[in-house]
């Protein structure tokens, strides 16, 4: 059976773990996460698609030839950072404060294809995530949390399927030829 906090401790770690002011007062109630808008829209009707954010979280701007962009108010990716930042630091304490037995019940509710990664795995899995999470909230840089999961839920199809855990796991077969010598510098 999993930890379960009195809900003071939580309210005494979360004061703890953010600084005063990261909560605001108010917050502005939004209809949806985001909303699609050709770029093109936004050069030519500039105020018109911007207002659109007092609906909306963000602006998915779809461009022809190259990748979307996403258009925000600076408040919402300040309000963004900080639950990003508050569920960081509450992993790792929950991690460092014993409760990680929770962690680990709850995990595949998250992240289903954790069922899959052997017991040690996950151990290790919960380690570096806790770690990289805290770590790229305070870079204010999401995409070593992005990758981690990359890798692990790779890791993951692989112990998913007998097959290619062989193919990827056997010894090779033979000699497989000269290594060339590295260049300098590289």
């Amino acid at each position: 059976m999993a930890a379960v906090l009195p809900l003071n401790e939580v309210i005494r770690f979360v004061c703890q773990v953010l600084p005063p002011g990261e909560f605001y007062g108010s917050v502005d109630v939004v209809t949806a996460a985001y909303e699609d808008v050709p770029f093109s829209e936004l050069l030519h009707h500039p105020a018109a698609t911007t207002g659109r954010l007092s609906r909306v979280r963000a602006l998915r701007l779809r461009r022809r030839d190259a990748g979307d962009l996403a258009l925000m108010r600076m408040e919402q990716l300040e309000r963004d950072e900080a639950v990003v930042d508050f569920a960081s630091r509450l992993l790792s304490g929950l991690l460092r404060s014993g409760n990680a037995a929770a962690v680990r019940e709850v995990l595949p509710e998250a992240l289903p294809w954790v069922a899959f990664l052997p017991a040690d795995d996950v151990s290790v899995f919960l380690a570096e995530l806790a770690s990289v999470a805290r770590g790229a909230a305070d870079l204010d840089n999401l995409a070593p949390v992005a990758v981690l999961l990359a890798q692990w839920r790779h890791t993951a199809e692989v112990h998913a399927d007998p097959a290619l855990r062989e193919l990827i796991t056997r010894e090779p077969e033979g000699d497989l030829g000269p290594v060339p010598i590295p260049e300098p510098g590289r």
